[in-house]
């Protein structure tokens, strides 16, 4: 049953006695209402972005980019995160939908731009779930025996396999049992991070650090980048870092307050997050310094895990807490990978932009099953066929994932401004949060994929050379054109002719949403409401 709000758009009405209803009521597309709160919420975009695994992945790198100049560099790639979370925030109060870019972009520019930006968001969930069940893999076996398990690629291959599987399952099960397993997986992973923080400041003020550094002023001083080109690789390299609090959003339907919470959420998320990296980027370069040899951060041998080379000079015995928080990391993201890409491709088949089948919601768990199961068998499938064919291809797919990231992530920046366009002037808040932050965050982010893009066009670029180019642009421009050809395939079927004429989607169509959410369903803050 369904009633309108007085705003034009439906909410969904007529639960059960909510204190006595042991099944939480469902929204338009079946999905389970009321099941995170804001703390539910922050936790789910934290654990989404990986902490630790994503500062094992870029902090040496950025170091090497720009040296002492590493903190500011992710302070300013954190302003564009900021301003497309104040994007997704006003687009989300007006349009509270799972489908998010998808939905949001479809209302603003049409059916057409909008499937790419829903591409956009699988691709990139795909393409990292492969690197993050390697990773699972690597760091499993790393804390066996003498490590070096870690180095048998069928053994890391079928481990990771296991891992997507498994989180594949939990997530199947439902949004609160996942978020469960994340407070548990988030914690460890920040009482790592804490831990290393504390003891790398510590052995610097005894002296005990073999490269201490002084921290100085000039480390967070936009002005003294004396490499524009490493400048840009370093903020490039860091938007990566912050990829992934976008998942509290697509979780909106199953929040508590969906107009309200996502967005803070999101936005509480991208702040907690560059305090984390900034903090944790100056303990290791005050512990370990700039050197070129050893463990001193610019030394390219050690770069593409610096935490690995770091954990036994500050923690000492306590490194395997270390390996653990980088095992977790990986885990726990590749669950929560899932959870965005399950419900962005629910929506698009809930208005007819992908076949009907992806609707598909488990009766009991409430949860897009067909959506979850598929998304992670095509991740298993490019996981194993990579690897098979060569590794360097998948790390240069990878090294790809930012023009996905930039791409959906601007898209959705743009769509807020043309959304609201006839809004920007009707306030100070509706012209800074709806249409000067969202266009400068957007327009920060085409500038990073055009620049990626011309970068990675260098056969130098990454480890592989297709087509006399870099294979990093082959896959990573190819990957989004793939998205053109599938579009334009299902186009052709008569069940998409409503999406693609505008009918199923458009500016107008009513969004189904909880009529006053807060007030039933099953809260994981605080219990059965």
């Amino acid at each position: 049953m369904s009633a309108p709000d007085g705003s034009g758009r439906t909410v969904a009405t007529g639960a059960k006695n909510p204190g006595t209803d042991p099944n939480p009521p469902t929204g338009s597309k079946g999905l389970a209402l009321g099941t995170l709160g804001l703390w539910g919420s922050v936790v789910i975009g934290l654990a989404s972005t990986a902490p630790v695994y994503s500062l094992v992945a870029t902090l040496g790198f950025v170091v090497m980019a720009v040296g002492a100049q590493a903190p500011i560099a992710f302070i300013v790639a954190f302003v564009p995160m900021l301003f497309i979370a104040f994007a997704y925030r006003e687009l989300n109060r007006a349009v509270p939908d799972c489908g998010t870019t998808f939905t949001w972009a479809t209302k603003a520019f049409g059916p057409w731009v909008g499937w790419l930006g829903g591409w956009g968001v699988a691709i990139a969930g795909i393409v990292v779930l492969a690197n993050l069940a390697q990773v699972a893999g690597q760091y499993l076996w790393l804390l066996v025996g003498d490590g070096s398990l870690a180095k048998n690629v069928p053994l890391v291959t079928f481990t990771g396999v296991v891992f997507i599987a498994a989180m594949c399952w939990i997530s199947y099960r439902g949004v609160e049992i996942g978020e469960r397993i994340q407070n548990v997986l988030l914690a460890i992973q920040y009482i790592a991070l804490a831990l290393f923080v504390v003891v790398a400041f510590v052995k610097v003020a005894t002296g005990d650090a073999p490269n201490a550094t002084p921290v100085s002023l000039d480390w967070f001083n936009p002005l003294a980048f004396t490499d524009y080109s490493g400048f840009i690789e370093a903020v490039l390299l860091a938007l990566f870092i912050y990829w992934g609090w976008d998942t509290c959003l697509a979780l909106n339907e199953e929040t508590k307050d969906p107009e309200k919470i996502p967005g803070r959420a999101a936005v509480l998320s991208t702040l907690i997050l560059v305090v984390t990296y900034v903090a944790v980027t100056v303990a290791a370069m005050s512990f370990a310094g700039l050197g070129e040899t050893g463990i001193g951060l610019a030394n390219e041998d050690i770069s593409g895990d610096v935490f690995l080379a770091l954990k036994d000079p500050v923690l000492g015995p306590l490194s395997f807490v270390l390996v653990i928080s980088v095992l977790v990391s990986a885990v726990s993201s590749t669950q929560t990978t899932i959870l965005p890409t399950a419900r962005g491709t629910l929506a698009m088949a809930a208005y007819k932009a992908l076949p009907k089948r992806f609707a598909s919601v488990h009766p009991r768990f409430l949860t897009p099953s067909f959506s979850t199961f598929v998304m992670g068998v095509v991740a298993i499938v490019y996981y194993v066929v990579m690897t098979l064919i060569s590794d360097n291809i998948l790390q240069d797919s990878i090294l790809s994932l930012g023009l996905a990231i930039a791409f959906y992530y601007g898209l959705t920046g743009f769509a807020c401004v043309w959304f609201f366009r006839r809004d920007l002037f009707r306030s100070a808040r509706d012209f800074f949060f709806k249409g000067l932050f969202p266009l400068l965050g957007a327009l920060m982010l085409a500038y990073a994929f055009v620049q990626s893009a011309i970068d990675m066009l260098d056969p130098d670029y990454g480890y592989t050379v297709l087509f006399g180019v870099g294979g990093t642009f082959v896959v990573g421009v190819g990957s989004l054109l793939f998205g053109v050809v599938l579009m334009v395939v299902w186009a052709l079927f008569s069940e998409s002719k409503p999406f693609f004429r505008g009918e199923s989607l458009n500016r107008d169509t009513e969004v189904l949403v909880p009529d006053e959410p807060e007030t039933y369903g099953r809260s994981i803050d605080g219990g059965l409401t």
